[in-house]
């Protein structure tokens, strides 16, 4: 077989010993690994790139996650709920903001006594901040309703 841009050449072109070069090797090169073409790959002098450790170095953790605490999505739902909710149904909603800061808070504690066990920590503590937040806010609301009420029984009693 010819190239046809080389009449009377054969192709695929050989070495001048009559062998063909071994697959995925350009003509006329040194084998890889030979005298004259550098440092095979991870022999001596080569070295990992720009300074990463290599495969099985210490910096990197291939030990499976742990479960997550099933408090924690709790925790995190309910602050949601009582968060969220105020743009739904009002503030009705923010009564469950206490219980996700109790739920969160112990969630916490739980993971940090033992982080090998559980993972979460982030959606615990989103649950708790949001749970905080829904309380202050239902204690202000609360608060609110008792001044109102106070006023409309004073008016009520000082007006003839």
């Amino acid at each position: 077989m010819s190239d046809p841009n080389q009449p009377g050449q054969p192709y695929p072109p050989q070495d001048p010993s009559g062998q063909q070069p071994p697959y995925g090797q350009p003509y006329g090169q040194q084998p890889y690994g030979q005298p004259g073409y550098g440092q095979p790959y991870g022999q001596p002098g080569y070295g990992q790139p720009y300074g990463q450790p290599g495969y099985g170095q210490p910096g990197y953790s291939w030990a499976p996650k742990p479960p997550e605490h099933p408090s924690a999505t709790t925790a995190m739902v309910l602050g949601l709920i009582g968060l969220v909710g105020i743009l739904v149904c009002g503030g009705l909603t923010l009564v469950v903001s206490p219980f996700a800061w109790a739920i969160g808070g112990r969630a916490l504690r739980e993971i940090d006594e033992n982080p090998s066990a559980y993972s979460g920590r982030e959606m615990a503590s989103a649950g708790r901040v949001m749970g905080i937040v829904g309380t202050g806010l239902l204690a202000l609301g609360v608060l609110a309703v008792i001044v109102f009420f106070a006023l409309v029984v004073g008016v009520a009693t000082t007006s003839p």
